[in-house]
């Protein structure tokens, strides 16, 4: 290494970041004793990750780290990026035994972390396709080769493993690979590649790679690869102009290279201060939140270079919303919060993970969506491996960095960025003083929320108010009433001397609520969609047989209640309420096509609609799906 630094298991360490808003919490610091998200991490633990690994073997991808070191005389099996997919694996089971450490689950990564560095060349270049025969194609296609991309998920892996273990192996392997890279790429006046990859990924690496080292250069090498970059990553020449990233003003081509290369631009920010970055940062995001979102949160509407499309171009069905770029969206937008402290990022941040990340995994922890539509007829399944490979470990690394979300330090302060219930032991770095919070609630089910603060001491504590919860919400600290407005959208901060036992209890209304889409986005007009709480809801056909979904309409007057039911998908709330079926009328028998009539709509009959949440669904009976239903 090339600085001491302290080893502390954070998932993006802005600890000593001279221009964010917001510190690390450490994902050790948070335990999570709830019955929504703790299974689901007691699940990517004990079979998630293992079996992720089986498949990794099966497939050949890590064979083919063996054949690059010449363990194994074999040909390099599936795309030539696979090794990614066992970086992020790595580093998924890395930040799992950071919490939660166990023979079995180091055995694992040791055995991959063998493999990994045994196949590191001798002038630190670490790929298994560009060996043998193709040692002279090295750096040859940047564009859609994506070396520098693969590059980047191991030196992520490589820092997460160093933070989570304390062991230097790989972060070594990682700083000589960072050293080629540097050695390889800058200004063409230097006799070195002018360019950036197809693919964002190294920029937001070799940041973390100098947080975890000291090591400037990596600063500066992903500098360099922000101001050289030509785009937002892998493009369609013919449709979009390339140009510097100040330049853009909206958020265009594949979806998960736009977002990988924010969230490396915001790291870049963070250590920089460069107001050009901020400005163009803030314009993108604006494009993306305010013309391009999903109601799921997801981003991407086009199967088409798994692309954005055109301002409010959010068809459902054909929605391609890869999972991989909902994450690339929380990773975003949890950057941004630690950038700038503001809680629209955490309120965006939240709403993609309930219903934009979890819907590409079952409940069983064993298969995935690639793609996530918001209608489906009933064909659109889960499998349980795909030969570009990316969102399954994607999400299962997500899952294990997750308690590091949860809560921020700021001077002298807690942030409560996400609600679950369980317990926080967190170092304010300013003061010295070490703060001990237990939170109690059923969120996301229920709103009501009691912080119980454990240790005494003068700090302050905020609460973010969800932008989703427009009114209603109340706030009581140590019995008294909270004496300012809560704003939703925001963080209400309480700052006092605190005595152990102090509680705060924060209680926000979740009634059922309908959404409608802004009028230029075509596929939803004249249509509602559903949520509770931080939840978004559809209606599968499994619990509304004798009727087609697409005949369902939503009256005004329609009353939708909420109850628990622990038996069904894992424990959920479902929404009941009375709806209407209008079929077309007979007229439309044997024609696609007609000329407009004021012929009488069918009489409607009157059926009870149950509607459970959108990330739970596909896991039972196929048949249709829909999230936004007819509401006139």
């Amino acid at each position: 290494m090339s600085a001491e630094v302290s080893v502390v298991p954070v998932v993006v360490d802005t600890a000593n970041s001279p221009y964010a808003s917001l510190k690390p919490v450490p994902i050790n610091a948070v335990r999570l004793a709830d019955r929504f998200w703790e299974p689901r991490r007691r699940i990517n633990r004990d079979i998630t990750i293992p079996l992720q690994y089986r498949h990794l073997e099966e497939t050949g991808r890590i064979d083919n780290m063996r054949r690059a070191s010449g363990k194994k005389s074999i040909p390099f099996e599936g795309i030539h990026f696979n090794d990614s997919d066992v970086h992020k694996w790595l580093e998924a089971a890395a930040w799992a035994f950071a919490t939660d450490p166990s023979p079995d689950l180091a055995r694992l990564i040791d055995q991959a972390a063998l493999e990994i560095a045994d196949m590191q060349q001798p002038n630190g270049y670490l790929h298994s396709y560009f060996v043998f025969e193709k040692e002279a194609e090295r750096w040859t296609n940047t564009r859609f080769m994506h070396e520098l991309y693969v590059a980047g998920h191991f030196i992520q892996a490589a820092v997460a493993h160093y933070r989570s273990t304390g062991e230097t192996k790989l972060l070594q392997v990682a700083e000589r690979l960072a050293g080629h890279i540097i050695d390889t790429f800058g200004p063409a006046e230097e006799g070195k590649r002018a360019e950036a990859d197809g693919h964002p990924e190294i920029e937001m690496a070799l940041v973390e790679l100098y947080r975890a080292t000291g090591e400037t250069r990596y600063l500066d090498q992903a500098k360099f690869f922000v101001d050289v970059r030509q785009g937002m990553g892998r493009m369609n020449r013919a449709e979009y102009e390339l140009k510097p990233f100040r330049e853009y003003d909206r958020v265009i081509g594949h979806a998960v290279c736009a977002v990988y290369l924010t969230s490396g631009v915001t790291d870049v920010l963070a250590e920089t201060g460069d107001p050009t970055l901020r400005t163009a940062l803030e314009r993108i995001w604006d494009n993306m939140v305010f013309k391009q979102l999903y109601v799921t949160g997801g981003i991407g509407s086009r199967w088409d270079n798994e692309a954005f499309g055109r301002d409010y171009e959010l068809p459902s069905e054909r929605a391609y919303t890869e999972t991989c770029a909902a994450i690339g969206s929380v990773m975003w937008n949890h950057r941004m919060l630690a950038l700038e402290g503001d809680a629209r990022f955490a309120d965006l941040l939240e709403h993609t993970l309930y219903n934009a990340v979890l819907p590409g995994l079952s409940l069983d922890g064993q298969s995935y969506f690639y793609q996530n539509p918001l209608a489906d007829d009933g064909t659109h399944r889960r499998e349980e491996w795909f030969g570009c490979a990316c969102c399954p470990p994607n999400v299962a690394r997500l899952l294990a960095q997750l308690p590091g979300y949860f809560y921020s330090t700021g001077p002298d302060s807690v942030y409560v960025n996400l609600y679950a219930e369980g317990s926080a032991e967190i170092q304010l770095p300013e003061e010295g003083q070490t703060v001990r919070l237990t939170t109690r609630t059923q969120y996301p089910w229920d709103g009501d929320i009691e912080v119980e603060v454990k240790s005494g001491g003068d700090f302050g504590i905020f609460l973010r108010i969800p932008a989703w919860c427009e009114e209603g919400a109340s706030l009581e600290v140590a019995g008294e009433r909270f004496g300012k407005a809560l704003m939703p959208g925001s963080y209400a901060e309480i700052r006092r001397e605190w005595q152990a036992g102090d509680k705060v209890r924060l209680r926000l209304p979740m009634p059922a609520r309908r959404l409608e889409a802004h009028p230029y986005s075509v596929d939803t007009s004249g249509r509602v969609a559903l949520m509770r709480g931080p939840l978004l809801y559809c209606v599968e056909k499994v619990d509304n047989p004798g009727f087609d979904l697409r005949d369902l309409v939503l009256g005004d007057e329609a009353d939708f209640t909420g109850s628990f039911e622990p038996e069904l998908l894992n424990g959920v709330v479902i929404l009941q309420g009375r709806a209407s079926v209008v079929p077309p009328d007979l007229g439309w028998q044997h024609r696609l096509y007609r000329q407009k009539t004021a012929a009488p709509a069918p009489a409607p009959h009157t059926v009870n609609l149950t509607a459970v949440p959108y990330y739970a669904w596909a896991n039972r009976d196929p048949g249709q799906m829909l999230v936004w239903l007819r509401s006139k």
